[in-house]
């Protein structure tokens, strides 16, 4: 008789909920049909080893198996450090990591700094000029930043449209705002290759919610096509924003 308690169903509970996290992640990324292939090998291994028992066919399997751990690493790491970034990024992880640096000054934007972003999103959007804002949160974007030109210079409403200007060598780039200053512009961001984005979203939409995937960076979009505001933030999109809106989510109000 096999016996069935309470530690069971919260070993079931967990691996229902790790599956569906899994689920989410994959169809976030675009790599939902990949995990829907990886299910169903693992359930035909368990078939074939435990259920018919076919030796042969089964050491195969184990084989792979052994194998693919290190593939599946390697395929989906950029799956995997999203994982452990959204447990780094809760509320309680955040806290503790305060607790232990000195400082501890979280890296949000003021509002005397949002204020020149909001207004020259608002002449961009009027006068249809396309441009990308990344601003930095927690989680450092170095990386990013070394793709673009270094400017390094106080955040103002005439520097951001200039840089944004069509004839300008930086517009098609991101600028990165961190530690209440423009770090760089002319930024290179990875694409996501989300397949549930609306046709009508153009480059600038998934470089945005691709920074948005790996980081928890904001993402400020206004479009060159409508002139509509967006932002990018923890993989979703918040579509065409009013600026009281843009700044309400940029810091962080309710």
């Amino acid at each position: 008789m096999i016996e069935f308690g309470i530690k069971d169903f919260i070993d079931i509970l967990l691996v229902a909920c790790l599956l569906y996290y899994l689920y989410k992640l994959m169809k976030m990324s675009g790599s939902i049909n990949v995990f829907t292939g990886i299910l169903v090998f693992i359930l035909l291994w368990l078939v074939v080893s435990q259920v018919l028992e076919m030796k042969l066919l089964g050491s195969i399997f184990d084989k792979l198996v052994n194998v693919g751990v290190l593939a599946l690493i390697i395929i989906f790491q950029k799956e995997i450090r999203r994982f452990l970034f959204t447990l780094g990024s809760h509320n309680h992880a955040n806290a503790l990591v305060r607790f232990f640096t000195r400082g501890g000054k979280k890296n949000s934007i003021e509002h005397d700094d949002m204020v020149p972003i909001v207004m020259a999103c608002m002449n961009m959007s009027k006068q249809k000029v396309g441009a990308l804002i990344v601003i930095e949160h927690q989680v450092a974007l170095s990386d990013v930043m070394r793709t673009g030109d270094t400017i390094d210079a106080r955040i103002t409403q005439r520097l951001i449209e200039n840089i944004f200007f069509k004839n300008s060598p930086l517009h098609d780039g991101a600028m990165v705002i961190s530690k209440e200053r423009i770090k760089a512009a002319g930024c290179i961001l990875p694409v996501s290759h989300n397949l549930d984005i609306p046709k009508e979203l153009g480059l600038r939409h998934r470089a945005a919610l691709g920074i948005s995937q790996v980081s928890d960076a904001y993402a400020i979009i206004v479009s060159e096509e409508t002139g509509s505001i967006s932002v990018a933030h923890e993989g979703k999109f918040h579509l065409h924003l009013t600026p009281e809106e843009l700044e309400q989510l940029i810091t962080h109000k309710s």
